[in-house]
């Protein structure tokens, strides 16, 4: 199917290395609580009423960008599963930080977890974003070396460059999002997002719902 384009410059989503990417619409489940319901900072919370969670989401503790809710989804590639970070907007997008300039057509971003260093790609859809360092055929997915540093990391900063900078300035970070790994159900939701995608039962995809 086409890919979705990107709502600052009408172009498809940033492609994978070496690969063009597209998103089913159900390829993800996501439902979205009362601020009061969450856990301190926003912490991971599993989805609810359900014997075997797909996703785990939580608040930023802080950013100053337009991202509303953090959704670490279980995904099925094409030969099996993996999981997926996902940026679910506060508004009709695109992604950026609150007084933005111009949106720069090649943005950047760097994953900081407890002071380490982390490099990952921004692919752009509708009303989210996908934070991805490998692939699974088409599905853009995380390393499980990224997934164990969230499970057993304290604090997950993303560092955005989204804003073109002025005529030789060099490229600068313009945007932060701090998420507080293991605030809320903290690195067990993570181990539990991880199982689903080692079960094999068939993975149902719910459409995403918000609830204010």
């Amino acid at each position: 199917m086409p890919l979705p384009a990107n709502d600052k410059t009408g172009k498809p989503m940033f492609p994978f290395p070496g690969r063009l990417l597209a998103f089913a619409a159900t390829a993800s489940l996501f439902l979205a609580t009362p601020a009061e319901a969450r856990g301190p900072f926003g912490g991971w919370e599993l989805e609810k009423d359900v014997d075997a969670p797909t996703y785990a989401m939580a608040e930023p503790a802080s950013t100053d960008l337009n991202i509303d809710t953090v959704v670490l989804s279980c995904e099925q590639g094409a030969d099996r599963r993996g999981l997926q970070l996902r940026l679910y907007l506060s508004d009709t997008g695109p992604l950026a930080p609150r007084h933005a300039g111009r949106l720069k057509d090649d943005p950047r971003l760097e994953i900081v977890i407890d002071g380490v260093s982390h490099k990952a790609d921004l692919l752009f859809a509708d009303r989210f974003v996908v934070v991805a360092d490998t692939a699974e055929g088409v599905m853009p997915l995380l390393s499980d070396r990224l997934v164990d540093a969230l499970q057993r990391g304290r604090k997950m900063e993303l560092r955005f460059d989204l804003v073109e900078e002025p005529a030789g300035q060099a490229a600068a970070v313009d945007g932060t999002a701090v998420v507080e790994l293991q605030a809320g159900r903290g690195g067990s939701a993570v181990a539990r997002i991880r199982r689903c995608a080692t079960e094999s039962h068939p993975l149902v995809a719910e459409t995403p719902r918000r609830v204010r």
